[in-house]
């Protein structure tokens, strides 16, 4: 005769299985639905990521008429300028006006080359005034300037961004946090750099590539990217943060689905 405790603990074991069962085949259907969205590099996505950088950076969602902007916003960086605000005082515009000029020889930027090698790592406009900014936007009318200043974009933050991203195994969303993060504060090894906002974020958290949840990590990245702002008066608005990309994540939006609504520095942008 069967021990009926025996055949109700085998009826329950066999439950718990199938329940294990249904559970991992929805993992891995979650897994599969994220690896089969476009990440941040699709360019739909990609136009999104730059308008969404746009709206913090130059107040507009038109950032293809940002290539000529250019100021000294009293960051201790110097001059900002360009569709990502290469900076005088940081490296990246000198980067940016070298393969310009490697590209196109004999531009009207090519002789500030020495001051601008000079005045990295400082705010100093030495050697750049009075004429520079002017010159600047002059060559924003070249195309070829233009084409410069997407590609280095794309080699000093966006590429990077989204490799690093999808290392992590994060989605469209996460990949354009760490996008933004990137252009405003740099990947070198001060406290408030990327690379240690990340390492700060992972001492709270995981990321999805290490077995973490996707929302908790991001929460604890951008808790850590808050931090860093406010070290710095000029960055110390974290509207950027708090009304756009937070906003993003609560609504659950890891694949930065369009119709997006936000707001930086109290302006409400939409994209539909």
């Amino acid at each position: 005769m069967l021990n009926k405790d025996r055949l109700s603990r085998r009826a329950f074991v066999a439950g718990l299985g199938a329940v294990a069962s249904a559970v991992l085949v929805g993992v891995a259907r979650d897994r599969t639905a994220s690896a089969a969205a476009p990440g941040l590099d699709d360019p739909a996505k990609k136009e999104i990521a730059m308008k969404l950088v746009s709206s913090a950076e130059n107040s507009s969602l038109d950032w293809k008429a940002q290539y000529k902007y250019i100021e000294d916003i009293g960051d201790g960086r110097g001059y900002t300028a360009g569709i990502i605000g290469f900076c005088s005082g940081t490296g990246d515009m000198l980067d940016l006006v070298q393969l310009y000029t490697d590209r196109r020889p004999g531009n009207v930027l090519a002789p500030y080359l020495p001051a601008l090698r000079r005045v990295n790592g400082t705010d100093s406009h030495d050697g750049l005034d009075p004429h520079y900014p002017d010159d600047w936007r002059r060559a924003a009318q070249d195309t070829a300037f233009q084409q410069a200043q997407n590609d280095e974009r794309d080699r000093a933050y966006f590429n990077p961004a989204v490799t690093r991203g999808r290392t992590d195994g994060l989605r469209a969303l996460g990949q354009f946090i760490y996008y933004d993060a990137l252009v405003m504060h740099g990947d070198g090894d001060d406290p408030t750099s990327f690379r240690n906002i990340r390492a700060r974020a992972l001492r709270g958290a995981r990321p999805p590539a290490q077995g973490g949840n996707e929302t908790t990590y991001l929460n604890a990245f951008l808790d850590a990217r808050v931090w860093a702002m406010k070290q710095e008066e000029a960055h110390s608005d974290t509207s950027r943060v708090d009304t756009a990309q937070r906003v993003f994540l609560r609504k659950g939006n890891l694949d930065l689905n369009t119709p997006l609504d936000w707001k930086v520095y109290g302006e409400s942008y939409h994209i539909g």
